[in-house]
């Protein structure tokens, strides 16, 4: 690639991607192929952190996310497309980086200790879970990277990988950059029943789901909950609708909305209509890319094939610097 400038992003394969996924993450994954020699990578051993009990969806959820990337706009003509696990590089990578990382610094990542407190359904009292961040900063460091596209939830472990790299270059010689957190937007995508958009609330639009399938989950879906009757004046700011508007419809078509809303001459069910309409528009491209993918048998291997290799003759050419630093 002849790109300048080096990015690297993944994500867990724990199941369906949704518009949340879309507009806080792969939109911006798109565009920076474009302008970035851009690293994504399905992260399949982050998976194993929590899920390691019951690790039977995994493969499946690979090669679903992979399909979902690609319909999104990703393409690997543009970009590397790998699978984490099949780079063995990054776990050597991370037991070499944890040999320097005090374990106060795991302990202190208000994530780990967010999601201890939060799941209660897994026991996450295994050093896997403790020392992900040490494996994140891996993935990243893997490819000396001058930014990573992130929400603002991840700025602390970007902090932390910046703090690894930093120990690193103290002891041995400069290698690593310090890599810069590229924030993401933060695009609102309220779950249909009001709360967050999840898998496991059941209560998303995904990416891969048929349009028939999308019409009924919209006709059901939660909007300003003091409107009763079409006659109620509406307020857009408090609708669980209005932020996919934000999304999906134009400036002008915005302020139709809230006129129709506010004045109480356009309902909730025109208001989904006009969803609908810009929801189809927009997902029929995805779906079409998605098609093409599984009219190919073994599509979805050839991309990661490929990807991993190139992923791992980058990791190869890191691993033996980090090793000459080393001493080993």
């Amino acid at each position: 690639m002849s790109k300048e400038l080096r990015t690297v992003s993944g994500m867990r394969p724990t199941g369906p991607l949704h518009l949340g996924h879309y507009f806080g993450v792969l939109k911006n994954w798109v565009e920076l192929q474009d302008r970035e020699e851009a690293y994504f990578f399905v992260a399949d051993w982050h998976a194993l952190t929590s899920d390691y009990a019951d690790p039977s969806r995994i493969r499946h959820n690979i090669a679903e996310m992979v399909k979902d990337w690609v319909g999104a706009g990703l393409d690997p003509e543009k970009c590397v497309i790998f699978r984490q696990s099949a780079v063995k590089e990054h776990g050597e990578l991370s037991l070499l980086l944890s040999m320097i990382t005090p374990v106060s610094w795991l302990e202190r990542n208000p994530t780990y200790k967010e999601q201890q407190q939060q799941i209660s359904n897994k026991d996450l009292g295994n050093a896997g879970f403790l020392c992900y961040p040490v494996l994140m900063a891996a993935d990243i460091l893997m490819y000396r990277p001058h930014g990573v596209p992130v929400g603002e939830d991840q700025l602390p472990h970007m902090e932390l990988t910046r703090e690894i790299a930093r120990r690193f270059n103290y002891f041995y010689g400069d290698l690593f950059p310090e890599p810069q957190a590229m924030l993401t937007p933060a695009a609102k995508c309220p779950g249909l029943d009001g709360r967050k958009m999840s898998k496991s609330y059941n209560n998303g639009i995904f990416l891969s789901d048929d349009f028939a399938g999308i019409q009924e989950k919209v006709r059901g879906m939660f909007t300003d909950k003091a409107r009763l009757r079409k006659s109620d004046p509406g307020n857009p700011d408090v609708c669980n609708l209005f932020p996919y508007h934000v999304l999906l419809s134009s400036p002008e078509e915005q302020a139709e909305i809230r006129r129709g809303c506010t004045s109480a001459q356009l309902g909730c069910v025109d208001c989904k209509k006009i969803f609908l309409k810009n929801l189809e528009a927009f997902l029929t491209p995805l779906h079409e890319r998605r098609a093409a993918l599984d009219a190919r048998p073994g599509a979805v291997e050839e991309i990661l094939a490929a990807g991993n290799e190139k992923a791992r003759a980058f990791a190869m050419s890191t691993m033996a610097l980090a090793r000459e630093k080393m001493g080993l």
